[in-house]
């Protein structure tokens, strides 16, 4: 198993799992993580994607979605101890880092 530097993240279309430096999104099932993690982002990202496009204007429901995305790359950090895992909010434009 190689390090890897992942980015969960909502921005449409996507899969909420990038490569941080090579860019380009990462097929989940390529990750070695648990099925209900794997339904758990899914789950997220199309959620994520509704509040996209009504241009995040409901606040709340960006709060509740970061904080489920945030969950979300601790639970990969901790299910891929040997890789570096953060968290981006599209909604607010911010990195958040998961150290070890």
């Amino acid at each position: 198993f190689e390090m890897k530097y992942l980015t969960v993240d909502g921005v449409g279309f996507g899969t909420g799992v990038r490569d941080t430096y090579e860019g380009g999104y990462v097929d989940l099932d390529e990750l070695k993580i648990s099925g209900r993690l794997k339904k758990d982002i899914r789950t997220w990202i199309s959620k994520y994607e509704t509040a996209f496009f009504a241009d995040f204007r409901d606040q709340a429901t960006v709060t509740v979605l970061d904080e489920a995305g945030e969950k979300i790359a601790k639970r990969l950090s901790d299910e891929l101890p040997l890789s570096k895992i953060v968290y981006y909010s599209e909604a607010r434009n911010e990195r958040l880092h998961f150290p070890k």
